[in-house]
């Protein structure tokens, strides 16, 4: 498999095998002093990693040596090369980082620490934990970036070598892969990085969509070249002849993850996409980008919509470029891309190609503010107190923007395709955005749940008295949007749930003679308090509000001397609202799949907004009158439920296994049999099907939807992937959230 694999993804920079062929490959960018450096760290490295063996059979240090070459492909400076070869030093080895600074300098000690508390992250454990994770991961990136495109160079070579991992751990790597660390490659700017990344994550995710596809790519080779030179030839004759131009041009397929989710996305097969060649017209100034712009139209019909000028108005990991699809020879669609040598350096290198150090390894403050995605999350990760929001957060906000607005003003805002006025709104202030009740584009009152467009002039209407409503989460696409109406949604419950709890608590000191503000502030109190893990007084009354705590219980404990044995409670009248429900169900017989804090046989409802089976991560919230609900943990209603009605809940053992109802997506072709081909799937699966929806379009497409009954989520990941394994199905896919 690893030699199938590497006939379909080439890399070109040489992986060295000794420290002598890796010298001899960076000789030419670093001094002899620094050379000397690099070549420490690696006898350093290779000392403290003697006797380890990777999977693949081959002494440790190869990782290392490797990681540092793929780093040395984008010109970084000498600490961060030997970075690349100490990272793994502290967290495998007797090394301690008191010994990295003794050999190498504080330097060193930052960046290595960074990146083994980076490695330390564990994908494994829960969704609430992943958060968190990832919020170390964020915040080593705010203090020095060098630390996360070592954890990149990491993170590539491991995806390299994937194949030698066993075939579990290979779809968990892959998925977090393309989760995350392919969309901060390109955030930073590392194109080759992140087309590498995604291919690979590809190839492991989906090893037979991604190989057919390769073969289909693959035999047309030939005939791709010639039509190459071509169209290189065509370009190069008419740019000397009209605009006196000696441009660079390459020609290149599209990488194999991009055409497969431009099939997903339009719900077409290979054949059908067209643009799957892609040039690169390379120039000495930004004028002549321009004039290239004009001879390439002037030859080539171009396609309306297609042509985006990312020269004015840049993306946000600083990408220059103009694009542009046409209609080439022989009536293909190709897209060209035309920029300056600096631009192509940036395109390529990234963040590398102008991060400037100062002494101590920081970053000037002009290269700083020039990635303002990274100062949104080092700002999420301060004000989002709940771990999987933040996640959330993370992963919506590490996708490239696609349309740019302007203000009344003239300032450019630039935002993900298909947001809305209040995504705009919320993007100028938070006050702007939940007083936001209107907007006119171009002059013209449009609705908040409009979708902008690239150049629209957007000005907002607000009043005072608006407030932000859960509709609004229906309207807007941005992070900061949804994060700011769900913070206001989960403040108005919170305060609706501190006054009944007051009220709830009050009505219980008055019934036995006592006054609440007067026990309020007490040191007896104040101790309950840090019993129950509240941090403040309205904790409380918001716990008693949802039955987390019951208001005799609180009287009981806040009240010195308040128990009398002659007027002492029942228990079950004392106990918490869990309690409660656990006594009333106690006779019943163990079937629950569900437990809450560590107990079965509780009242549980499953939220139909995520529908969760077994395997899925989940979280409850307490629901008076319903039990505790059951949602998916990232399912995006659980962002606008105050954290305060969280309850800790797992799936049960296997002797509660139970079935469980979810949905199946099937994108196809609208063949004869295939139906037939798709139910044999589930039936070699033992997956019953409930119901079945199926729809046809002009296109002969179909979209089937299958409600079907599983145990868990490993025999519905094997369904899924019988199905895309079936010819003429394009894609399968569970349906998440309703």
């Amino acid at each position: 498999m690893s030699d199938r694999l590497s006939s379909e993804l080439k890399y070109d920079h040489p992986e060295p095998r000794t420290i002598d062929e890796f010298l001899d490959q960076i000789r030419s960018q670093y001094c002899k002093e620094d050379l000397k450096r690099i070549e420490k760290a690696y006898h350093y490295s290779e000392t403290a990693h003697e006797g380890q063996i990777r999977r693949s059979g081959e002494p440790y240090i190869s990782h290392p040596l490797c990681v540092s070459s793929i780093l040395s492909e984008l010109n970084l400076d000498a600490p961060t090369i030997m970075t690349g070869l100490l990272h793994d030093t502290v967290e495998d080895t007797a090394v301690t980082l008191k010994n990295i600074e003794e050999e190498f300098g504080s330097d060193i000690r930052l960046l290595v620490d960074g990146v083994t508390k980076i490695s330390q992250i564990s994908f494994r454990n829960t969704h609430a934990k992943q958060g968190e994770n990832i919020r170390k991961m964020i915040v080593a990136m705010g203090k020095d970036i060098r630390v996360i495109v070592v954890k990149l160079a990491d993170r590539l070579h491991n995806m390299r070598t994937l194949n030698h991992m066993p075939y579990e751990k290979q779809a968990r790597i892959a998925q977090e892969t393309l989760d995350i660390y392919a969309p901060i490659a390109n955030r930073l700017g590392i194109s080759a990085w992140k087309v590498e990344l995604e291919d690979l994550s590809f190839r492991y995710l989906k090893p037979d969509i991604f190989y057919e596809l390769a073969q289909k790519v693959s035999k047309k080779k030939k005939e791709r070249e010639k039509y190459i030179d071509e169209v290189r030839k065509i370009l190069n004759s008419e740019m000397g002849k009209r605009a006196k131009i000696k441009p660079i041009i390459q020609g290149r397929p599209k990488h194999l993850y991009s055409i497969y989710r431009k099939m997903t996305q339009k719900n077409i097969d290979y054949d059908e996409v067209y643009d799957v060649l892609a040039f690169r017209v390379i120039v000495e100034s930004m004028a002549q980008c321009y004039e290239v712009l004009g001879v390439v139209h002037s030859l080539y019909r171009p396609i309306p919509g297609r042509f985006k000028d990312y020269i004015a108005m840049a993306k946000a990991n600083n990408y220059q470029s103009l694009h542009t699809t046409v209609i080439g020879p022989d009536g293909e669609r190709i897209e060209i891309q035309i920029r300056t040598h600096e631009m192509h350096l940036v395109a390529e290198r990234g963040i590398a190609a102008h991060w400037a150090y100062k002494e101590g390894g920081r970053a000037d403050d002009k290269s700083a503010m020039r990635f303002e995605w990274l100062k949104n999350l080092m700002d999420w990760h301060r004000e989002t107190g709940d771990s999987d929001e933040f996640l959330e957060n993370v992963k919506s906000d590490l996708f490239e923007s696609e349309i740019y607005v302007f203000t009344p003003n003239g300032d450019v805002k630039e935002l993900p395709e298909g947001s809305t006025p209040l995504d705009f709104s919320y993007s100028i202030h938070t006050d702007v955005g939940n007083r936001t009740v209107g907007a006119k584009i171009d002059g013209r009152i449009v609705p908040l749940k409009h979708k902008l467009k690239n150049g629209d002039t957007v000005d907002i209407m607000t009043s005072p008295h608006q407030k932000p409503s859960k509709d609004w989460l229906k309207y807007c696409v941005t992070t900061r949007a949804k994060s700011k109406i769900r913070a206001f949604i989960r403040s108005e419950e919170r305060k609706r749930s501190v006054a009944l709890g007051t009220e709830l608590l009050e009505k219980e000191f008055r019934k036995h003679g006592y006054k609440l503000e007067s026990f309020v502030d007490t040191d007896h109190t104040n101790k309950f308090l840090e019993s129950i893990g509240a941090k403040g007084i309205e904790e409380l009354y918001a716990q008693v509000a949802y039955g987390k705590q019951m208001p005799l219980k609180a009287v009981e404990r806040m009240v010195p001397d308040f128990r009398k044995e002659e007027d002492k409670p029942k228990e079950e009248d004392n106990s918490s609202f869990l309690g409660r429900m656990f006594k009333s169900n106690k006779k019943r017989k163990g079937t629950s799949l569900i437990k809450v804090d560590g107990m079965s046989d509780l009242l549980v409802h499953y939220a139909k907004c995520c529908n969760p089976i077994p395997g899925d991560p989940i979280v409850g919230f307490i629901s008076r009158g319903r039990g505790v609900t059951i949602h998916q943990a990232a399912c995006p209603k659980t962002f606008e439920i105050d954290p305060g009605r969280r309850v800790d809940v797992e799936w049960a053992g296997s002797e509660h296994a139970q079935e469980r109802h979810t949905k199946i997506r099937v994108v196809c072709h609208d063949i004869p049999g295939l139906l037939k081909l798709m139910s044999d799937a589930f039936t070699a699966n033992g997956v019953n099907i409930h119901n079945a929806q199926i729809k046809t379009n002009n296109d002969r497409k179909a979209i089937c939807v299958f409600d079907v009954v599983v145990k868990d989520t490993s025999q519905l990941t094997r369904t899924i992937q019988s199905l895309e394994k079936i010819k003429g199905v394009i894609r399968a896919e569970r349906m998440h959230y309703s």
